[in-house]
């Protein structure tokens, strides 16, 4: 349970920072989103965040890692309003949920969800890989370098 808790403050954390970016850069169509450690949680708390994120017409960099439901930034956030850096990491897997004794099982739907909000080229990427799984895929490097711009 205290993985839990931790996971829990690292998500409020998250969505209090979009939140505040969201509010205070409104009138700031050039006030950028850097995501610099992400570990994922809750993809509708993410699906939220980042639909604000494209309702204010944000940018995004994503200048760290970026893993599990924060992944979903490419599918939420239009192509171009994205860039990444050498930094960049995202991590992919397939969807989880807590059973009734607390084990981690994985979830046909969650999942299923994830690869609706994901881009095409990205899609493809991820079958290439073997398709989502328990196992964490990794995209960086040359390879996300040629599906996304370079930050400035």
């Amino acid at each position: 349970m205290r993985g839990l808790g931790q996971r829990s403050l690292e998500y409020f954390v998250f969505v209090l920072a979009l939140t505040l970016i969201s509010v205070l850069g409104a009138d700031q169509a050039s006030a950028d989103l850097r995501i610099k450690r992400d570990p994922g949680g809750l993809i509708s708390g993410h699906m939220q965040a980042f639909a604000e994120v494209r309702n204010t017409g944000q940018a995004v960099v994503i200048d760290g890692p970026c893993y599990s439901a924060c992944t979903l930034v490419l599918g939420m956030v239009p192509h171009e309003k994205i860039c990444v850096t050498r930094r960049a990491r995202l991590g992919f897997h397939a969807a989880w949920a807590y059973a009734p004794d607390g084990s981690q099982v994985m979830s046909e739907s969650g999942t299923a969800h994830l690869w609706r909000v994901y881009p095409q080229h990205v899609r493809n990427w991820i079958t290439q890989k073997g398709g989502l799984s328990r196992k964490m895929l990794f995209l960086s490097g040359g390879e996300l370098a040629s599906m996304y711009r370079s930050c400035r």
